[in-house]
Parts: structure tokens; C-alpha cells; sequence
């Protein structure tokens, strides 16, 4: 939690959070991840100073745990002073203790942003899926928030001016925009008429562009006339080689496949897993992960 210190900003962790956003669809599968078509309603988790603060966060909590269908995990709000956001015990279930920020006491309407990455938590425990080390579990858990539905909270909890900051999670504020903009684009959603800081719309907008420029990189026949240009060269020059060939700073390569055409590998936009197609031209692919169809100029 950032409370009066620097922010990070940019996409330094954007590998890992292609990387999360894969792993989501490969445990849970597509079926899965259209159960959460709509995010968590700004009103069901809305809370005002007029609320009782522990019978409040309760009732944030269940809510959480109705939209991640947990319906058998009963979470125990409590508040302490600790350096981070929030903590919470991941034990057996079905009762789980959460720890919130002192903080938190005097800034209710976060509450349901850290509740919603706390309880994220749970949820990936009981799927078994994680990854080695804190910094890239956290990573994970704020994604997986995100592209489920809850995880507009986390951007919105986002304020920054000359004079104070604060940023729950551990992904930057761009970060969290471009997540909530790969679900915006998925679901036909716009996350932007819920938040009630002006600095996480500016950064949903760049978290947007970086989206969207996923689905303009060749072979996609949205890519822009530079990407085709140098696209067609590398393309020549893998023909003229015969052998494997991978270029810096683009995301496709090539590969010879026995006797046959020269395939193309590239990343799905939607869920980055990786889709290899013949080189002959425009041809339509379907990721087997996300079942997107993709329109190629290869």
C-alpha cells in the first residue's frame, strides 16, 4: 500500500500479468471465466461513514464472497496497524480471519477494494493456483481480481495529488487499467463510470491503449502499416534461412514445420496464450483456450 509515498507508474510487470491472465483461463477454463461477466455493482459494496464499521465490512465481505461463489467460506473482519493493506490467514476454511489496515477505519470506502484482493486469496487457494514467489503471487492475485470483476475497486482506491498518494495492490495504476480494459474488451463492459477518482480514469485510458495495441500486432490484419512492413521482412528472411527465427520487440516468430509451410507463432490478444498458423496468407485462427477468432494476414 502506497499512503503518502511515491507511485509507481508504467508496465513493469506486464509480463507476468500476460502470464497471470493465461494461467486464468487454462485453471478455469472459458466456461468458467464467462460466469463473470458482470463485476462486483459499485452499490453492493458501497460503504459510508454513517455504517457501523465492523457490521459494514461483513457485509462488503459477503458480497465478495457471493460474487467469487464461495458460498461456503465465512469471513472475520478485523482492523490493526500493519504496514500493508490487509492480511489475511489461509487456513482450511470455512472461517477466515482478515486483517484490515488501521487505516481503514477512517477510509471506509476502500474498504471493499482490499477486501476484494484479500478474498481473491482465498479463492486461488482453493483452485491450487499460484505462483513461486510473493511478488509474482501478489501479481497474480491483483489480476485474477481484476479480470473477474472486483478488481475496479482496487484502481479506483487509486488517489495521487502534490500533496498525498495512496495505491492498494501491487500492480501500478496502468497496470490494473489495462486488466480492466482485456475484461472491458472481452465482456463489452465500461468499468470507467464507476470510479470516483479522477486518476484512475486517466489511467484505465492508458491501460486501454496498451490493450487495444495488443490486438494490432501482425500477423493480425488490424496491425498498423509498420508492424506489416517489418512483419513482411522478417517473413522473407525467415523463408531465405530455413530455420527458426525470432526478432526483438516483436511477438511473433517463425519456425519451419518439416516439409510442410513456414509457421507463425504469435499471442492470442485476449488471453496471450500462444497460437502457431501456416504462413499462406490471410487465414482465420481460433484460439483453443479463450475461443477467440482471429483474423490473419500471415
Amino acid at each position: 500500500m502506497a499512503n503518502g509515498g511515491p507511485v509507481e507508474h508504467g508496465f513493469p510487470h506486464l509480463a507476468k500479468v500476460r502470464d497471470a491472465i493465461t494461467a486464468l483461463y487454462k485453471r478455469l477454463s472459458y466456461d468458467t471465466i464467462r460466469t463473470f461477466s458482470s463485476s462486483v455493482a459499485p452499490a453492493d459494496v458501497a460503504f459510508v461513514d454513517t455504517d457501523d464499521l465492523y457490521l459494514g465490512a461483513q457485509r462488503v465481505a459477503r458480497e465478495l464472497v457471493r460474487h467469487y461463489r464461495l458460498p461456503d467460506a465465512r469471513l472475520i473482519v478485523g482492523f490493526r496497524e500493519m504496514e500493508h493493506a490487509a492480511n489475511i490467514e489461509l487456513a482450511a476454511g470455512p472461517e477466515y480471519f482478515v486483517e484490515l489496515n488501521d487505516r481503514f477505519r477512517t477510509h471506509r470506502r476502500d474498504i471493499g477494494a482490499a477486501l476484494a484482493h484479500e478474498i481473491m486469496h482465498v479463492y486461488l487457494h482453493r483452485l491450487d493456483l499460484s505462483f513461486p514467489g510473493t511478488r509474482d503471487n501478489e501479481i497474480l492475485t491483483d489480476t485474477a481480481t481484476t479480470y473477474l470483476g472486483a478488481g475496479w475497486l482496487l484502481l479506483d482506491a487509486y488517489r495521487e495529488d502534490s500533496a498525498s498518494s495512496q495505491k492498494l495492490g501491487y500492480l501500478t495504476p496502468e497496470e490494473f487499467g489495462y486488466v480492466l480494459a482485456k475484461r472491458a474488451l472481452v465482456f463489452d463492459e465500461d468499468p470507467s463510470i464507476w470510479f470516483t477518482s479522477p486518476q484512475a480514469y486517466e489511467a484505465y485510458n492508458r491501460g486501454m491503449a496498451k490493450a487495444r495495441h495488443d490486438g494490432q500486432q501482425p500477423p493480425l490484419t488490424a496491425a498498423g502499416w509498420a508492424g506489416r512492413r517489418r512483419y513482411a521482412r522478417d517473413r522473407r528472411h525467415a523463408q531465405d534461412q530455413h530455420a527458426p527465427a525470432s526478432h526483438p520487440g516483436v511477438p511473433y516468430s517463425f519456425s519451419p514445420d518439416g516439409r510442410g509451410p513456414l509457421r507463425v507463432s504469435f499471442p492470442c490478444p485476449t488471453c496471450h496464450q500462444r497460437i502457431r498458423v501456416p504462413v499462406r496468407g490471410r487465414v482465420r485462427a481460433r484460439c483453443g483456450l479463450c475461443r477467440t477468432v482471429l483474423e490473419c494476414d500471415t
